[in-house]
């Protein structure tokens, strides 16, 4: 759950978005609070409020006085686009230059996802 060498207050903040994006917290519902995530994750409480300051400067939770921290309406979309820009720069950037070096157009990149995708669907059939 904790990984070693990242900052523990970004683990946080990304199991957080991890349960807004899957559902498990949905959209203005309450957040878990500082002291819940320091108890959860046996940490101390400054580390676990860095990581929720840090979702609510992104606008992803929003305190209410005396209540305690929401998801904001709206969270989950601006996750999803957020990641999605993320993965383009992480993981298809390198492919499109990599395909470029070896000679594969959209065309062969296209063919070949379908091929690994329709692997991958018999695979876990399979299992």
């Amino acid at each position: 759950m904790i990984e070693e060498g990242r900052p523990l207050f970004l683990q946080i903040a990304e199991n957080v978005e991890d349960s807004i994006i899957d559902g498990s917290l949905a959209e203005e519902a309450q957040a878990p609070s500082t002291n819940e995530l320091a108890a959860f994750y046996r940490i101390n409480p400054a580390t676990a409020a860095k990581g929720i300051a840090m979702l609510t400067d992104k606008g992803i939770l929003t305190k209410r006085r005396g209540i305690g921290m929401f998801v904001t309406p709206g969270a989950r979309e601006l996750l999803l686009a957020e990641r999605r820009t993320a993965f383009g720069v992480r993981y298809l950037d390198p492919l499109l230059a990599e395909a470029r070096k070896i000679g594969l157009g959209p065309d062969d990149l296209a063919r070949l996802l379908t091929e690994r995708a329709g692997q991958t669907s018999t695979e876990g059939a399979t299992r």
